[in-house]
């Protein structure tokens, strides 16, 4: 059985997080992602981003399918972290009450 390293222990991933730190607003922040990121992958976490705030909200598997086109392993994955992740989501869904 391997051991999985945590993706955020290596040296680009460090160098990843130190960058986000040098950013001073969101248009900044804009440009970086838009340059970093493909127009899919942006599309694809700004959806998993909204499946979050609507688990978060209690709507239901079935609407947010029908609603974001995500598919329920999906939205399954992104309960999961919600529940039990990093933090992360719950860290930023608590901040925007």
């Amino acid at each position: 059985m391997s051991i999985k390293k945590d993706p955020w222990n290596q040296t680009e991933a460090q160098a990843l997080l130190d960058a986000f730190f040098l950013l001073k607003n969101q248009e900044e922040l804009r440009c970086f992602l838009r340059d970093l990121l493909t127009e899919k992958e942006i599309a694809e976490f700004s959806l998993r981003w909204k499946v979050a705030k609507m688990l978060s909200q209690g709507i239901p598997y079935t609407t947010i399918v029908e609603e974001t086109g995500m598919s329920s392993t999906t939205i399954a994955r992104v309960q999961k972290w919600l529940t039990a992740g990093k933090g992360g989501y719950r860290l930023i869904l608590d901040r925007q009450k």
